[in-house]
């Protein structure tokens, strides 16, 4: 679910703006999980325009606030979205951590980074949502240590299936500034793509692992 419908179409113009996200149904990317894509997604270009990452601070924080009061501590999921974490708990002037994928290997062996207390109410933060398995994964390492979350708040998720029964069956809110429906819409409003890129980025979307631009 969308934090806001104008939020949304806004952080998907900005994100366009910027090439954090990067549409090329010709010329389709590989995923590291060996997937063709035509889309790719990098919000941490986001980090580098003041102006932009500003505005989904200011939205995220105002959000969280609403929905979930004013949390203990903010989480950021390593490494995408530690500074975006780090903007959104300064604009709260709440506490910081950030969750690895693992623990560590070597010194104190850490998978938090940060201090935090046994059952302190921790709002996640992420910056892109694909299936939701590594996002999931570092909440389950919050819950581990007795934390309490709230919800998860992303900047952008692509709206899989996959991600949604993922969430669900964990029991994990899930918020995010923009989707891949109005991030669509504003790239064919902009002229930033053509009505047949449409339908080949709509295919894509509802079944990803099997699609080719062939």
């Amino acid at each position: 679910m969308t934090v806001d419908k104008n939020s949304s179409r806004e952080t998907a113009k900005a994100l366009l703006q910027v090439n954090a996200i990067k549409l090329q149904p010709n010329q389709p990317f590989t995923w590291a999980s060996g997937w063709k894509s035509p889309i790719y997604c990098d919000n941490r270009i986001v980090l580098s325009f003041p102006i932009i990452r500003n505005y989904i601070r200011e939205e995220m924080a105002k959000f969280i606030e609403q929905k979930y009061g004013r949390p203990d501590v903010i989480a950021g999921v390593a490494t995408g979205a530690i500074g975006i974490g780090i903007l959104v708990a300064e604009y709260l002037g709440i506490p910081f951590i950030y969750v690895r994928p693992e623990a560590k290997k070597h010194g104190r062996q850490n998978q938090i980074e940060g201090f935090a207390e046994s059952g302190q109410n921790v709002v996640v933060i992420e910056d892109l949502i694909s299936t939701g398995k590594s996002s999931l994964a570092a909440v389950d390492a919050l819950k581990a240590a007795k934390l309490n979350v709230k919800g998860m708040v992303a900047i952008f998720s692509y709206g899989f299936e996959v991600a949604k029964k993922n969430f669900e069956d964990a029991h994990i809110e899930l918020h995010t500034m923009s989707n891949y429906e109005d991030l669509l819409s504003q790239a064919l409003e902009t002229n930033y793509i053509s009505k047949s890129d449409l339908q080949t980025l709509s295919d894509w979307n509802a079944n990803p692992a099997e699609w080719n631009a062939n």
